[in-house]
């Protein structure tokens, strides 16, 4: 496969797995303390990658959890944010300016944290009151912070007793590293035959459903407008016919997310659409990796991982074709926050 290190992806993504024992102690820990609001705060992307999570807790029980963007909060918290609350903050560098400025607010408040770093040695690794570290860069962090946050929800539930499979569940997510290996030489051809179909695209509509559809903003914000400079526009496929449906035309390029949960319906409805229009519908279906020895269960919690995983091809294959390194920015070192 194209720029990829299967050893390295593999134990960067077993090292996000590995978390579940020690995340359920502290949920435990934590709610026997009287913690009894979570709260997840990005900045940027990543906090895009908590949403699935956010998502689940918020089906499953009434336990009040939420996201926040730091820079907002350090202007304007929300209610709650006091020491009964815990703070979860992602971070892949652990540098992130907003995040360290969020930190030292929260202190301020006695509001108990929970960092999420690829690197130890930082700023919201060692000053938060917990820290998981587990080492990632650009091209796997998204499946790491998916996994890593999709196990602190289910270790909540798990521990008030509204999610009885935790232990099953974690069992097969320890499976899942080498299968996605697996899942990405699968769709290798697919992702290189896509890639130079739209290299010469300077616009595409994303959208997705349910828990895919914090990928299908990512990857339209992220990868390509952040790495690639190219103009997206993500819309949440439930919003898709109130507004963006009159943008559909010939050659424009519609990117539809489907996943394998409740929602998924509302991804099929676009799809219906957009085929009548436009001769540029692209499906990324998280339903048709294979994955042997994973419950349906299982991958209902896991469709924004697989697609995550899959366009991480996409991507590789694309900055080759466009000569654009997905490392190349224009203002991210000159920003002045």
């Amino acid at each position: 496969m194209l720029n990829f290190d299967k050893d390295r992806f593999v134990r960067i993504q077993s090292g996000a797995v590995s978390i579940a024992g020690d995340v359920r102690a502290l949920m435990r820990k934590l709610l026997a303390d009287g913690v009894e609001r979570l709260f997840f705060m990005g900045t940027g992307g990543v906090q895009l990658l908590t949403l699935p999570a956010i998502e689940l807790a918020q089906r499953h029980s009434t336990f009040p959890v939420a996201a926040h963007f730091p820079a907002q909060v350090v202007l304007d918290p929300p209610a709650g944010l006091d020491s009964k609350a815990l703070v979860v903050l992602p971070s892949l560098s652990g540098t992130t300016k907003e995040s360290v400025q969020l930190l030292s607010f929260l202190k301020g408040r006695g509001v108990r944290t929970l960092s999420l770093t690829g690197h130890k040695d930082t700023p919201l690794a060692q000053e938060a009151d917990y820290n998981f570290t587990n080492f990632a860069e650009d091209d796997t962090s998204s499946e790491s912070f998916y996994l890593q946050t999709l196990l602190i929800v289910l270790a909540l539930l798990a521990e008030r007793g509204e999610y009885g499979d935790f232990d099953a569940i974690v069992s097969e997510l320890r499976k899942l590293p080498s299968l996605l290996v697996d899942a990405k030489a699968a769709y290798e051809n697919d992702a290189a035959a896509l890639a130079a179909a739209i290299k010469d695209e300077t616009y595409h509509i994303f959208t997705g459903a349910g828990s895919v559809w914090p990928e299908a903003y990512y990857y339209g914000m992220c990868i390509l407008e952040e790495m690639q400079w190219i103009r997206t526009r993500p819309v949440h496929a439930a919003d898709f016919f109130h507004g963006t449906l009159e943008l559909v035309e010939p050659g424009v390029s519609v990117f539809i997310f489907k996943g394998e949960d409740a929602c998924r319906p509302l991804s099929d409805r676009v799809e219906n659409f957009a085929r009548r229009y436009t001769d540029r519908v692209r499906v990324i279906d998280a339903a048709v990796v294979k994955l042997p020895g994973i419950s349906p269960q299982a991958r209902s919690l896991i469709s924004p991982v697989l697609l995550s995983t899959l366009l991480e091809r996409l991507s590789a294959h694309l900055e080759v074709l466009r000569n654009h390194p997905l490392t190349t920015r224009r203002y991210y070192k000159r920003v002045e926050y």
